[in-house]
């Protein structure tokens, strides 16, 4: 069947350009300009898959005043990986992508307040050293989909997937917007990952890079001034060519990096169907209308299904969030800052503690305006972390089991960073660094697993977690303990009990308590009863009681 397809690239102050492919023996065609900006031009071509790639007089200050130079379709969807050129698929007249057909578009997904995240790399999430399989594909992932249910997480956040140089980088340096990491799979692999994600009512949300591209993308070579920052604004926060958002074209009544960055979202949530999206360097963006627009982009096209919108802003600032922010949640670097301190004893600021676990307490209005981690891909394990300390074995995974208490009980959606739940204690290196799935065969890190699964299904099924109600009612400085409650207007009610002290408390007096009754200690799974407006309990040293209300 031969159909006439349409190849356009938008360069409006370019002089020339030209297509050529395996269709032309890579003979170039002549392409015309229209007053829109587009060069076009039309190939009859018989279904099937085609490699292709322009050449273009460059605008770009590095190169020759309008040098040639060959380049990538920037909205290239699939990338041949050996050859570096664009990839376009005909079927039965119409350009696709791949052939999937989702299946579970129909399953219900959680609501933002509800998620518990779990961020993963594709290279790293699956195998490990002693694994013979060299594997971090999407399959792989697939076969972990049980794993990551047991568990219980809602919501994966995939880092960046988006196509660049070479087979393994963390994916903050991408060079094709529009095409899936080749060394993770085929396109109707990531579609398959997702909808099988949304089969177990998980979400799936996508990291993504729209502050900067890597420096060999196509539009730096295209015109690098249209589309970037000539020079860096903050040459020590740099990871490449950094988009212009501030950037309008008067003549064509455009912003360019705009209509980009909007196409692309636009592109991922209709064809990859994904549940929400994490802004890298939204500081250095530094431009809240083209979040505003493009955080309403991504929930117009989502149509009814939930979208959730991540900054990583850091510091973070509620005017990222908020009744007037763009984005309805960010990442909440102060909480991993405080908390790991004081679970690894550098100090005890109960001030400090406060604000963090009750973001309100900082200017955040909502129960999921933050994203609270124990530790993330920026940081190092919190098993390394204790470790730099001499803080071993046993004394560790108790450490890591009070901050998972407070993680999974402060305000805000919690987030674990891939391993984080069996105690993988590997630093973080960009260089590939397979998690250890064998740590899951000792006791002490299956426990910590099962610590993480218990509070997990906490977090999920009740719902005074979802709420941004919470009250400290106990505070004492000296002896380095404190206690929160939570609670909905339904009467489900949850209090926290935490001992940040390696000192042992017998028989510890509580008054004030929320309610008399029976409550039921969930780490311990033991009831006890409260009277008097008060409670007396035993705390162990760095431990928290989580009270469950029955």
């Amino acid at each position: 069947m031969n159909n006439l397809i349409e190849f356009q690239l938008f360069a409006p102050y370019n002089k020339n350009a030209t297509l050529m492919g395996s269709f032309s023996d890579w003979q170039e065609i002549s392409m015309t300009k229209g007053d829109d900006g587009y060069f076009r031009t039309s190939v009859s071509l018989d279904d099937g898959s085609y490699q292709y790639k322009f050449r273009v007089q460059s605008r770009s200050w590095f190169l020759e005043a309008d040098e040639w130079i060959d380049v990538i379709d920037p909205y290239a969807t699939d990338i041949d990986d050996s050859s570096q050129n664009a990839v376009i698929t005909i079927k039965e007249g119409d350009r696709i992508v791949d052939e999937y057909i989702w299946l579970h578009d129909e399953q219900y997904l959680p609501s933002d307040c509800e998620l518990i995240i779990y961020e993963l790399h594709v290279g790293d999430f699956s195998g490990g050293e002693k694994d013979n399989k060299a594997r971090g594909k999407y399959q792989d992932i697939i076969e972990k989909l049980d794993y990551l249910w047991e568990l219980g997480i809602n919501a994966i956040e995939l880092m960046p997937v988006n196509e660049y140089p070479g087979d393994h980088s963390w994916g903050y340096n991408p060079r094709h917007f529009f095409a899936c990491e080749s060394s993770y799979g085929k396109t109707s692999d990531l579609k398959n990952l997702i909808d099988l994600c949304h089969e177990k009512g998980i979400r799936v949300i996508l990291d993504a890079i729209y502050n900067h591209s890597e420096a060999e993308a196509p539009l730096t070579k295209i015109d690098y001034d249209y589309w970037c920052h000539h020079s860096p604004r903050d040459p020590d926060n740099n990871w490449g060519p950094e988009f212009n958002y501030d950037l309008y074209d008067e003549t064509l009544q455009i912003h360019p990096a705009w209509k980009f960055m909007g196409d692309n979202l636009t592109f991922w949530v209709k064809e990859y169907h994904i549940d929400g999206i994490r802004f890298d360097a939204a500081r250095q963006i530094a431009n809240y209308d083209f979040m505003h627009w493009i955080v309403k982009e991504g929930k117009k096209n989502a149509g009814i299904k939930p979208f959730f919108s991540i900054a990583e802003y850091i510091p973070e600032t509620p005017s990222i969030t908020n009744a007037e922010g763009p984005m309805d949640s960010c990442w909440h670097e102060s909480f991993y800052q405080t908390i790991m301190a004081h679970i690894c004893g550098d100090r005890f600021d109960l001030e400090n503690l406060k604000d963090v676990i009750d973001c309100k307490r900082q200017g955040f209005m909502g129960a999921s305006n933050v994203v609270n981690y124990l530790t993330n891909h920026d940081h190092n394990h919190c098993m390394a972390e204790l470790g730099d300390r001499k803080i071993f074995s046993e004394e560790a995974f108790k450490r890591i089991k009070l901050g998972v208490a407070i993680l999974m009980t402060a305000v805000g959606v919690p987030l674990i960073w891939m391993g984080e739940e069996f105690g993988e204690f590997k630093y973080k290196k960009l260089e590939s660094s397979k998690i250890d799935w064998q740590l899951l065969d000792n006791e002490f890190n299956q426990n910590l697993f099962q610590y993480y699964k218990g509070l997990i299904s906490l977090r999920k099924n009740n719902r005074a977690l979802w709420t941004e109600n919470i009250d400290f009612f106990h505070e004492n400085n000296d002896d380095k303990i404190f206690a929160y409650t939570r609670w909905n207007e339904e009467g489900s009610r949850i209090v926290v009990i935490a001992n940040f002290s390696d000192t042992f408390r017998a028989g510890y007096q509580i008054s004030n308590f929320p309610a008399n009754g029976k409550w039921h200690e969930w780490t311990g799974n033991y009831d006890i009863e409260s009277g008097d407006n008060g409670i007396t309990i035993d705390l162990g040293t760095y431990e928290a009681k989580v009270l469950v209300w029955h």
